[in-house]
């Protein structure tokens, strides 16, 4: 009988390395190698592979209640929803856990925004990434991602980035007075229909390239929703959960939005878990207008619980500001040494490093070369944009100590030697 290539069957390319374990923030293969994690999974390893804690609570729920009813109590789901009220912003009281990742979580939070404003537009940046589902591609930006979808969903308006290192506006932020937030004004009275709902913002931008925003413009952003009773929604997927130091980005930023999605890291170490957290005001949405069958799920909940308990500790968001610090220190060296590297920016360990050519214009090709070869250096890493950006991301398991941290930025100075002088 011939062998099938699995890769024949399966509908999405994968590689042809097969891995069979993970440790902290190592993977190994069926060969044994070792590769270190820089973008921790799916950028949902916040406690890298198998930790014990997690394991050992979702081993326990295991033998308990693996699932149950939304309808009915249990205490996974429970705990879950008051730790995440407890180290939430405070006016954050509402917690929505039954959606089954960070896509649903984002869509249930824009109808939240839609029922309570009963407006319908939804407001993003250029080179947001906020889901998968067809609400999520219309209302992220990149033409790239929509081009292949007729049907959109209607009603999104896409601004640019407080992306001060191209700036849209070709403006210097010591002079700018944040215009990026001013023009917003100019894109509802001219490219809108005038009835936004909401404003969904990542703190730090996940696939669009690690824009971290210029101080204050959160603070105008939420002036300016407030002004005009709109909606504004922060996606955590990626930032939650200790990725920049604090439980929340909105903490780093010193900012309370209206809603919280959080997915990704809440897991721990992989458990499929989401939640939306949000106000009195925008708790009305009628529960069947947004449930899902394996939202809040018994295990994965548990898995939440551990990772919580966890992450909330002073002391592990503390190693988290610290590592990333370090790792940044590390990584700006090496942009001395290799003029490619343009720029390097990150809060906490959601770092990310830009690519380009000498005259200064994003090198693309680059990051996604880089990205391809890194396993023959012994790392796993990631280009911004889905392959169409030049910034390659530093994301790992937060556990990351300071050593590895280290055998992270020396693998990847070998991966820039023997690639850029190839």
């Amino acid at each position: 009988m011939d062998v099938i290539d699995i890769r024949d069957l399966v509908y999405y390319p994968v590689s042809d390395r097969k891995v069979m374990r993970g440790e902290g923030v190592h993977l190994y293969d069926e060969d044994g190698t070792e590769y270190l994690d820089c973008v921790a999974g799916t950028f949902n390893l916040s406690l890298g592979y198998s930790h014990p804690a997690v394991v050992a609570a979702m081993k326990h729920q295991l033998d308990l209640l693996v699932h149950a009813s939304s309808s009915l109590q249990n205490e996974p789901v429970n705990g879950l929803v008051r730790r995440l009220v407890e180290v939430s912003p405070e006016s954050l009281t509402k917690v929505h856990p039954k959606v089954s990742g960070g896509s649903t979580a984002n869509e249930g939070a824009i109808k939240m925004a839609q029922h309570a404003t009963g407006r319908s537009e939804v407001i993003s940046l250029f080179r947001s990434h906020h889901g998968q589902t067809m609400m999520m591609t219309s209302v992220s930006g990149n033409a790239a991602r929509r081009a292949p979808h007729p049907s959109l969903f209607p009603g999104t308006l896409q601004v640019p980035d407080p992306y001060c290192f191209r700036c849209f506006y070709g403006q210097r932020r010591e002079s700018c007075g944040l215009m990026c937030v001013d023009r917003i004004e100019d894109f509802l009275d001219h490219a809108s229909t005038g009835r936004a709902a909401a404003v969904i913002v990542e703190p730090i931008s996940g696939s669009g390239g690690n824009i971290v925003p210029p101080d204050g413009y959160f603070q105008k952003l939420r002036a300016f929703c407030d002004e005009r009773d709109i909606v504004l929604i922060f996606d955590e997927v990626q930032t939650g959960i200790g990725r920049t130091g604090r439980m929340f980005a909105a903490e780093h930023f010193g900012v309370e939005p209206d809603i919280i999605t959080t997915a990704k890291g809440l897991g721990g170490s992989g458990a499929q878990i989401a939640a939306i957290l949000t106000n009195e005001r925008l708790a009305g949405l009628p529960a069947d207008e947004h449930v899902f069958t394996y939202g809040a799920n018994l295990l994965a909940a548990a898995a939440a619980n551990a990772t919580l308990d966890i992450v909330r500790q002073p002391e592990f968001l503390a190693h988290v500001r610290a590592t990333g610090e370090h790792i940044r220190g590390r990584l700006a060296e090496l942009a001395k040494r290799h003029r490619a590297i343009v720029d390097v920016r990150g809060v906490g360990l959601m770092i990310g490093f830009e690519l380009g050519r000498p005259d200064g214009t994003p090198d693309v090709e680059l990051a996604r070369h880089l990205a391809r070869t890194a396993m023959r250096h012994g790392l796993i890493m990631r280009s911004s944009r889905y392959g169409h950006g030049n910034v390659l991301k530093i994301r790992p398991p937060l556990i990351i100590t300071t050593d590895e941290a280290d055998l992270l930025c020396d693998r990847l100075e070998g991966l820039l030697r023997a690639e850029l002088n190839a």
